[in-house]
């Protein structure tokens, strides 16, 4: 992070100000309740699993252009908070509103993201679990996974009446999608990436 990173940092910013906020390099930054935080490299794993899943959804039938890798999604938070997703599915409506944009930001006063799918980083479980859960919750995504390499276990989250009701996936228990129903992938092929 650069000295000018480092001092912005270090002071709450506005959803306003992140978005203007450019340090000169490629790091990726989240914001979170105001606070700048790096963005850690994926592990190959991630890449892998979150490359598996967009290749799916796209035999699936789902069009390239409602489909995201490294899309920001802002949620909501006691400040200003942004999430980069691993994998979304947009509405037609959504893909439409992000048309033209010139930075890849689902903004508060677009659609939601039909699916959001996190895989789970090292050391970052509380984040997929409980805070994302929370913001996307409140950000009225009708489906998240949380794909988890370290518990090996893909957890589908289905919002219902105002919660999110879970399904847990196994092994070679093959997943069901609120949204896309009974797909000829598991919880297995997932966690391998292959």
């Amino acid at each position: 992070m650069t000295l000018a990173a480092q001092n912005i940092a270090s002071q709450l910013m506005t959803l306003a100000e992140y978005l203007k906020f450019d340090d000169g390099t490629d790091t990726r930054y989240e914001l979170v309740n105001g606070e700048l935080l790096v963005m850690p490299p994926e592990s190959d794993l991630n890449q892998r699993i979150a490359s598996l899943l967009f290749a799916y959804f796209l035999q699936q039938g789902i069009p390239p252009y409602r489909l995201r890798i490294g899309a920001e999604i802002v949620v909501s938070g006691s400040r200003a908070t942004t999430r980069f997703p691993d994998v979304m599915i947009l509405s037609e409506a959504l893909a439409i509103a992000l048309e033209g944009a010139t930075r890849s930001t689902i903004m508060p006063e677009m659609p939601p993201p039909l699916l959001v799918v996190e895989v789970v980083s090292p050391k970052q479980e509380t984040r997929a679990y409980r805070y994302k859960r929370s913001e996307y919750a409140a950000r009225g995504i009708t489906e998240y996974w949380i794909v988890d390499p370290m518990q090996q276990k893909v957890t589908v989250l289905e919002w219902v009446e105002g919660l999110y009701e879970e399904t847990v996936y196994i092994d070679d228990r093959a997943i069901v999608s609120p949204l896309l129903g009974s797909l000829e992938l598991t919880a297995a092929q997932i966690l391998q990436g292959r």
